[in-house]
C-alpha cells in the first residue's frame, strides 16, 4: 500500500471519529461535515510529515542499503542515489530473499564442515595406516629381525611398499591441490586419441594380465580420431580409469574401451564387467577418499584420490564426465573431449 494511501485512510478514521464526537454534542451534519473535514486534512498533514520524516525515510535508506549491496556494491556505493516507489513492501521482499539466501549459505557451510570432517577423518586414516605399518616393522627390526636375514628382507620390502603408497598418496594430493588451484595448466594440443589408447592399453598390459582381465579396445572407426586437449592430463585420466576397471573388475573378467563420434565431441568410455556399484553411491564417487567398499579398497591399494583427479582434469578441459553401473554387472566410466576443429565433418 502506498503511503499516500495508508495516511489518508489513517487522517479520514479520526476525522469520522472526531465528527460523529461532534454530532453527538451539536446534532448538527453542518458541523458534522466541517469538524471531520478539518481533523481529516489536519491529521492528514501532521501524519504524512511525521511518518515521512521519523519512519519512512529510514525505510528508504534500510532499502537502498540491502537492495545496492545485494547487487555487490561497496557501503559508499549502497548509499547511492535509488529510491524505489514502494520501499515499505519492497523491504519486506527483499528481507525474505535476504533470509533465504542465508539459510541456503548455512545449508552450503553445514555441507562444506561435514566434508571436511571427512576429509580430515579419512586423510588421517590413509597416513595412519602406512605409518603404523612401517612402525611395526622397523621396531621388529631393531628387537632382533635382523639376525635372521630372510625375516629382514621381507619386513624391509614390506617397508618399502608402505613408503611407496605414502609416496603416491603425498604425490596425488600435491597434484589434486594444484588442479584445484588452477597451478597446472592445461597444454591443449591437437593429437590421435586412438593411438594414446592403444599407448595405455600397452603399458597396463601386464597389469592385465595380473588380474587375469582382458583388455580390449573396440575400434567403431578405422580412421584417426582427433581430440584437442592435453595428451599427458589425459593419458593419466585414461589410466586411472582403466586401473579402478582392473581392481574392481572380476578374476578373468573384461574391460574395454569405445570412441563414440559426436558433432563437436568425442566421447570415450571405459567399460568393465565387475562387482558394479550401488546407485545411492554413484552421486560421491568423485570425491577425495570416497570409497564404497573401505575395507576391499583399502586392500586393493591406491590413494583413493584417481577418481577425484581424474573428474578435476576432464573438468579443466571444460568437459564432463559421469558413471552408470548396475550391481553385478559392471561399470562404465565416460568422459568427453573437444574434438579438433578441422576433423569436423559436415553432417549429411
Amino acid at each position: 500500500m502506498k503511503l499516500r494511501t495508508l495516511v489518508f485512510l489513517n487522517a479520514l478514521a479520526v476525522g469520522i471519529s472526531i465528527g460523529i464526537v461532534n454530532y453527538y454534542f451539536q446534532h448538527s451534519w453542518y458541523y458534522f461535515s466541517i469538524s471531520m473535514g478539518i481533523s481529516t486534512c489536519v491529521s492528514y498533514l501532521v501524519f504524512y510529515l511525521l511518518i515521512e520524516k521519523y519512519v519512512y525515510s529510514k525505510i528508504k535508506i534500510i532499502y537502498k542499503l540491502i537492495h545496492n549491496l545485494k547487487l555487490g556494491k561497496d557501503l559508499k556505493d549502497a548509499l547511492g542515489e535509488y529510491v524505489s516507489p514502494d520501499p515499505i513492501n519492497d523491504v519486506e521482499q527483499e528481507v525474505k530473499e535476504w533470509a533465504r539466501d542465508k539459510k541456503t549459505e548455512i545449508d552450503d557451510l553445514k555441507k562444506q564442515e561435514k566434508f571436511r570432517r571427512e576429509f580430515l577423518s579419512n586423510i588421517s586414516h590413509e597416513f595412519k595406516t602406512p605409518l603404523f605399518a612401517i612402525e611395526g616393522y622397523v621396531d621388529a627390526l631393531q628387537d632382533g629381525a635382523l639376525e635372521d636375514p630372510e625375516l629382514a628382507k621381507q619386513f624391509l620390502n614390506k617397508v618399502s611398499r608402505n613408503v611407496e603408497r605414502l609416496s603416491f598418496l603425498i604425490k596425488d594430493l600435491n597434484e589434486i591441490s594444484k588442479l584445484e588451484s588452477g597451478d597446472i595448466p592445461i597444454n591443449y594440443q591437437k593429437f590421435d586419441v586412438t593411438i594414446l589408447i592403444k599407448e595405455v592399453m600397452e603399458a597396463l598390459e601386464l597389469k592385465a594380465q595380473k588380474y587375469h582381465i582382458s583388455l580390449t579396445f573396440k575400434e567403431k572407426y578405422q580412421q584417426p580420431t582427433f581430440v584437442n586437449a592435453d595428451r599427458e592430463k589425459i593419458r593419466q585420466v585414461l589410466v586411472n580409469l582403466i586401473d579402478n576397471s582392473f581392481k574392481y573388475g572380476k578374476e578373468y573378467g573384461s574391460t574395454s574401451i569405445t570412441i563414440f563420434e559426436m558433432h563437436e565431441q568425442i566421447l570415450i568410455e571405459i567399460t568393465d564387467n565387475g562387482i558394479g556399484i550401488e546407485e545411492k553411491y554413484l552421486p560421491r564417487l568423485f570425491e577425495r577418499f570416497y570409497r564404497t567398499d573401505s575395507s576391499r579398497s583399502r586392500q586393493i591399494g591406491g590413494s583413493g584420490l584417481g577418481l577425484a583427479i581424474v573428474k578435476h582434469i576432464v573438468e579443466a578441459h571444460n568437459q564432463t564426465i559421469h558413471v552408470r553401473s548396475t550391481t553385478g554387472l559392471g561399470s562404465t566410466f565416460g568422459f568427453t573431449l573437444e574434438r579438433a576443429k578441422d576433423s569436423l565433418l559436415p553432417f549429411p
